[in-house]
């Protein structure tokens, strides 16, 4: 069972809302209304931690070790939303997300395959915690530079915790479990090739709902991510590299072989699949 020692490891380096953020540095002249504006849907996306855990906890029912997790990672999320939450209520009340506006991102996933959404968000972990990297490079006001690292940090953190899940899912499952983690690593590292941010809460998740079926398509302004990434945090192909090798490289250290493209990645998933293919019978040996 990972969940003790995740919850001992991730209680040790928890932040404090009031003590370990430097409101007492707040610079108004170097917020403007197009930063504090993208605070406050940054803050209505992370309230979406609550339906993927709802998701989580639905689709888990077998494994208590990860729903026992989720404890950790559902509050630390809610902690994203609302240490933003409580920037706008100091600096900027009149733009603080209200209470539908929140609720409106809480809306039912539909099932999904439990290893496939695992490694997707341990890759959108990685991809936010550089998104929020980037945003705190972008801001220029002191303190929200330091809430979007300390942020940032968190969720490399959790990569982290989901990748020993992935680890425990490979020993229990095998090629299966490649074979998923596979299948979603090749989709989240050829992002440079889509026309829309390839991160879970910018994907489908309810057909009965299509098209407003992602988190995205339900804030107050739905064409934002795509605004802030591309003309604001300039979220540009350096910053995506990053986030590709990043995921080649932990996927690499899972299946103790080396990837440096997707291309590769993509050989080995379809070795994987051709391997899971062959009768059981012909895998005996004589």
């Amino acid at each position: 069972m990972l969940y003790p020692e995740l919850f001992k490891s991730l209680e040790q380096v928890r932040w404090n809302l009031e003590k370990d953020i430097p409101w007492d540095q707040f610079d108004a002249s170097r917020l403007t209304d197009e930063q504090a504006q993208t605070i406050r849907m940054n803050a209505i996306t992370e309230w979406s931690a609550l339906p993927a855990t709802e998701m989580f906890l639905r689709d888990n029912r077998g494994d208590s070790d990860f729903c026992a997790f989720m404890s950790v990672w559902f509050f630390e999320e809610q902690k994203h939303s609302l240490v933003l939450m409580e920037y706008l209520r100091r600096f900027r009340p009149e733009l603080v997300p209200t209470e539908a506006e929140l609720h409106n991102v809480r809306f039912e996933f539909d099932p999904a395959p439990p290893l496939e959404t695992l490694m997707l968000h341990f890759c959108g972990e990685i991809r936010l915690n550089h998104w929020y990297r980037c945003a705190a490079d972008w801001h220029t006001e002191p303190v929200i530079r330091q809430i979007y690292r300390t942020i940032s940090q968190d969720e490399a953190r959790h990569g982290g915790a989901y990748l020993r899940y992935m680890k425990k899912a490979l020993v229990e499952m095998g090629d299966s479990a490649r074979a998923a983690f596979a299948k979603i690593g090749v989709l989240m590292a050829s992002a440079r090739r889509t026309e829309k941010p390839l991160h879970p809460t910018n994907l489908h998740v309810n057909q009965a709902l299509f098209p407003n079926d992602t988190v995205q398509s339900r804030l107050p302004d739905p064409e934002w991510l795509e605004r802030w990434l591309d003309n604001q945090i300039h979220f540009d192909a350096e910053w995506e590299k990053k986030v590709v090798d990043r995921i080649l490289h932990n996927l690499s250290l899972l299946f103790e072989r080396t990837f440096t493209t997707v291309q590769e990645l993509n050989r080995y998933r379809k070795d994987i699949v051709n391997r899971m293919a062959v009768p059981a019978q012909e895998q005996q040996p004589a």
